[in-house]
């Protein structure tokens, strides 16, 4: 491992015994710290009270009648933005890394946990406890499978640390934010970055290798993959070289039925409700869109000042006949991959459509936020049926009733509904 002296800046994380047994986990880092039964209360796929969490965090919960709070969770804006002066290897203009430097040059926190790459895989996260700027430019970029990032928070109190920012996704916030009360900290700020799906390392260089075949690439030469909003994936070849693949065109049908984990295929939180701020691009239209959530939040995008262009973002296309195609693709899938069913020739005709005519910027993502709401309803129903109540919260139901999916007996949660929002 690099070095991890007082003189460097990034300090990796101890080595760490196995993650305790545990049914529907994603590895957050708590099942190996001194006290792994607070996995009990801080697991998002137990027993999630995001009412409470979000007032504890917020101020108050979701509102349905605000507009999108009903998908989105709390916030106080929206934004769609990017930096003046993008940074080099970040995986968009690279405004989580640039908020963390600043945390750190301004003296704000002590320290930042977040990821960083293996030095022997590019694409393996690794957690990383940052403790000067200059260390947050080796953490810039998408990596992929499960990392163990809350296990920092006791090397982080042990170095007397007080005063931290976490960057973490949905299921390791929830967590964190869970066990905030009794961490003992001055200070914590939390940048989330939104996840809809993961999977393991090594599964995921099963993907890279058939989408590199399918473009007569090496995996080697891709240094660079992501997800964009305007229905394609976006790949930075070694040599400088940009392609871009329609998500038709991705050899989906050729990976395994459980290649994303029921974790992430029953995962209820894609915008990463209870960070400070949300950094992510579904609704961004080609810029990172941003949900500034609380006053902590406004305090991290101030940090920014000038170095931050912003804008409102924008909507446009219907979701309804996407949500309702993708419902029908899951429920045939009987608990794989949901797969489009088209003829070849018909892909690239559809693949050109749908960048100009489909759900976009704040549309896409609320058309993202319902897809994951139905796949958790219909996998879990199919799954693990009995796990309904505690673990599908009020807002999701709300999100799934216009496409005719209602609570059974039994699935619903003791805790009350939320309103049904604007459709």
């Amino acid at each position: 491992m690099p070095d991890s002296t007082p003189t460097s800046p990034l300090v990796w994380a101890p080595a760490l015994g196995p993650a305790a047994p545990r049914t529907l986990c994603t590895d957050c880092g708590i099942s190996r710290s001194a006290e792994p039964k607070r996995c009990a209360t801080a697991c998002q796929f137990i027993a999630p009270d995001y009412p409470a969490l979000e007032t504890q965090v917020h101020g108050r919960a979701r509102d349905p009648a605000r507009p999108d709070e009903l998908h989105f969770g709390p916030f106080r804006r929206m934004l769609r933005a990017s930096l003046a002066a993008p940074r080099e290897g970040a995986q968009w203009t690279g405004i989580t890394t640039r908020i963390a430097e600043r945390l750190l040059e301004t003296g704000a926190v002590d320290a930042v946990l977040t990821m960083a790459p293996d030095p022997d895989d590019r694409w393996r996260p690794v957690p990383v406890m940052v403790t000067r700027p200059e260390g947050m430019a080796a953490c810039r970029g998408m990596r992929m499978g499960y990392a163990p990032l809350l296990a920092l928070l006791e090397p982080a109190r042990a170095a007397g640390y007080k005063r931290l920012a976490v960057i973490g996704i949905p299921c390791q916030v929830y967590a964190l934010r869970a066990l905030e009360a009794e961490l003992g900290l001055e200070r914590l700020y939390v940048i989330g970055t939104p996840c809809s799906d993961n999977t393991s390392t090594e599964r995921f260089h099963t993907f890279l290798d058939l989408v590199a075949a399918q473009i007569g690439q090496a995996p080697a030469d891709i240094t660079y993959l992501e997800f964009r909003a305007d229905y394609r994936v976006e790949l930075r070849l070694a040599d400088g070289r940009v392609k871009l693949m329609p998500f038709l065109q991705l050899p989906i049908s050729q990976l395994p039925p459980d290649f994303f984990p029921l974790t992430c295929r029953s995962c209820v939180d894609y915008t990463n409700v209870l960070a400070d701020i949300t950094v992510g691009y579904m609704g961004g239209q080609g810029e990172q869109w941003l949900l500034v959530r609380n006053a902590r939040g406004e305090e991290l995008l101030g940090l920014l000042g000038t170095e931050v262009n912003t804008a409102a973002p924008g909507s446009a296309g219907k979701r309804a006949g996407a949500v309702a195609g993708f419902m029908k693709n899951v429920e045939r899938a009987a608990g794989g991959l949901p797969l489009r069913r088209m003829p070849d020739w018909l892909r690239p005709i559809v693949g050109w459509l749908m960048p100009r005519v489909g759900p976009r910027g704040l549309e896409f993502a609320r058309t993202r936020v319902e897809m994951k709401a139905i796949e958790t309803v219909l996998h879990l129903r199919r799954e693990v049926p009995r796990r309904m109540r505690s673990m599908v919260p009020g807002h999701v139901w709300a999100l799934v009733k216009p496409y005719g999916l209602t609570p059974g007996d039994g699935e619903a949660g003791p805790r009350p509904d939320v309103g049904q929002g604007p459709h």
